[in-house]
This record gives structure tokens, sequence and C-alpha cells, in this order.
């Protein structure tokens, strides 16, 4: 993908715009769960779509603290377990409640007409979302880019490395996971400076 084509990733007033803009829509708790799963978990289209309760709940039956993606939800041989952020956790513990007869093969995201979404129906859903909101040069891959960006620029803090962040993405090549990160002009002049 040219570099002129890619999603834009969204800043943090971006972000906090879209949570409140969707969780004041119709189905208000499921929207931020999906967003959530894009900025928060890094997820593509097709995994929010493909996404079982499953995969987030624990032997107990509750949302537990990771995300385990598998294969079959995701893209190729990309299934990976996903650490829980905790608002994303606090969102899906929410939307849980909300099902009277829960089942863990039901989808976590799921239209009045039907028991799951499509991925295109997601991919749909961020770009009128981002429309209305006047977030131009946005689609549903400005979430990952945005999770994959700032786990870039912050996984040194927690005694990380780039690597992980590719496994987090679930990227079989450390070059991919570079592609989808941006760049900092800021950091960039710190840097130099300090040399």
């Amino acid at each position: 993908m040219a570099l002129g084509k890619q999603a834009k990733v969204l800043n943090q007033k971006q972000v906090e715009a879209l949570l409140h803009y969707v969780g004041g829509l119709r189905n208000g708790l499921r929207n931020q769960a999906i967003v959530l799963l894009s900025v928060r978990a890094g997820l593509r289209a097709k995994e929010i779509a493909s996404l079982q309760w499953f995969m987030v709940l624990d032997a107990d039956g509750e949302v537990g603290e990771a995300i385990h993606l598998t294969d079959s939800a995701s893209k190729g041989k990309s299934g990976r377990i996903i650490p829980l952020n905790r608002q994303l956790r606090s969102t899906l513990v929410a939307l849980s409640r909300g099902f009277s007869n829960m089942s863990a093969t039901m989808h976590v995201v799921s239209t009045e007409r039907a028991k799951q979404t499509s991925a295109q129906a997601i991919v749909n859903q961020f770009g009128r979302w981002y429309r209305e909101l006047g977030f131009t040069g946005c689609s549903s891959h400005s979430g990952r880019r945005t999770f994959i960006t700032n786990a870039a620029r912050k996984i040194d803090t927690v005694g990380g490395s780039l690597r992980d962040v590719q496994i987090l993405a679930g990227h079989s090549s450390l070059q991919t996971t570079q592609r989808y990160i941006e760049g900092n002009n800021e950091a960039r002049m710190h840097l130099v400076n300090i040399i």
C-alpha cells in the first residue's frame, strides 16, 4: 500500500469524539465496542465481524483478560492472543450483560436482523461514522493503524520491542508492521537534537 493511500491514524481527541458520537446512536454500546476493538485491540474489520464470545470469555463464562482470536476469525494464520485494554474490557462486560440468553458461540457484534454482521458492514459503518464526523482520510483501517502506531511508540516503556507489536497485530513479517506505523516529526526533531 502506498504511503499516501494509507488510512489516517486517529489522535486521542478524535478517538474520544468518535466514541462519544457512536455511543449516542442506536446500539451505542455495541458501536463503542466496535470502535474499541479497532483502536484498543487492533482488530481488522473481518476480525471484529468474526469475533465470538468464547474468544473473550474465561473458564467461568466472564469476560476475561484477553482476546483469544482464532485463525478462522482472522486473516490467514494470524490468530493471536491480545490482552484486553481496560476500557475495551469494561465495554465488553457491559455489552455481555445486555444478552439474556448469551451463548459462547454468539458473535460479539450482532444486528437487529442477524446474529452476526459481515466485514463489509463493519467497513461501511466506519466509513459512515467518519464521514458524519468530517474525519477525512479515515477508514475502517484507521483504528488498526492507530493501535499499531501507538503500541510502537510506547512499547519500549514496558520493556518490549517491535516484535511484540508485530505479534499483537498478527503480522507474519515485521516489515508489514513497520508499514502501519506512522512517523512523528516532533520525535525526529528531538532525536537529532540529542545526538
